[in-house]
């Protein structure tokens, strides 16, 4: 079930900030493997070898066999990588050495399979994923190089849950309370677009045939005409 990868590095003796300048100085990546209880071993690494594992998927739950100064080579999982802020570059790296029989906590990576053979993918479904990768309690001889999801047989509002994952017989989820969702097919959404309005309601009102003409107003500049003035009644 796990992948191993071989890795070549070389011992540094010196620790601190001051020894890793000057092995980064040298064009390598300090690092250091702790764990099992035995002393940190510090070590050194080509950035290309460290580069190479980063590009791949899953390197978090990988498996490596660190070979450092022809001596024994050291079972361990990368456990971080600093990179640098402004070019990516790594900068250092620490490794977790594997004891036999030791559990240990690792996130192992899912990938979905079937996902053009969907049901629900095909009626128009969206894949939603809950969870990318899965952490687990696991022996280091047990560790899976990934978790695979068959999504062919999901419909619309179907889900995969931890109960469904095969091949899990020797892992536990770290969540252990609950059968937790790993992806479900969600249902299409829709955008309703709205109505145009009525040309009729846009339009400005016509006036109406026959009907009398508003008075018009005086042209400006020029006051209207006063009326002349009433004559008094005459005698009778």
């Amino acid at each position: 079930m796990t992948n191993f990868t071989t890795i070549e590095a070389s011992t540094r003796e010196e620790a601190g900030k001051g020894a890793a300048r000057a092995t980064r100085r040298e064009g390598l990546v300090p690092a250091v493997i702790y764990g099992a209880r035995q002393p940190a071993t510090l070590i050194s690494l080509d950035p290309r070898v460290v580069m190479r594992e980063l590009t791949k998927s899953g390197w978090r739950s990988r498996l490596y066999e660190v070979n450092a100064g022809g001596g024994a080579s050291v079972r361990a999982l990368m456990r971080e990588v600093q990179l640098h802020p402004v070019t990516d570059r790594p900068i250092h790296v620490d490794f977790q050495r594997l004891a036999p029989g030791e559990q240990i906590k690792v996130a192992v990576q899912v990938v979905f399979i079937n996902e053009e053979t969907s049901v629900g993918i095909k009626r128009g479904g969206v894949l939603n994923v809950v969870r990318h990768t899965i952490e687990v309690s696991v022996d280091p001889d047990h560790i899976p190089a990934n978790f695979t999801v068959d999504l062919a047989g999901l419909d619309i509002n179907d889900n995969v849950r931890w109960s469904d994952v095969k091949d899990v017989e020797n892992v536990h989820p770290v969540i252990a309370d609950r059968d937790f969702v790993i992806a479900t097919v969600a249902a299409p959404t829709v955008v309703a677009e709205l109505e145009p309005v009525a040309a009729a309601a846009a339009a400005p009102a016509a006036p109406a045939k026959g009907g009398s003409k508003a008075p018009s107003k005086p042209a400006a500049g020029k006051p209207a005409a006063a009326k002349p003035a009433a004559k008094p009644a005459g005698k009778k």
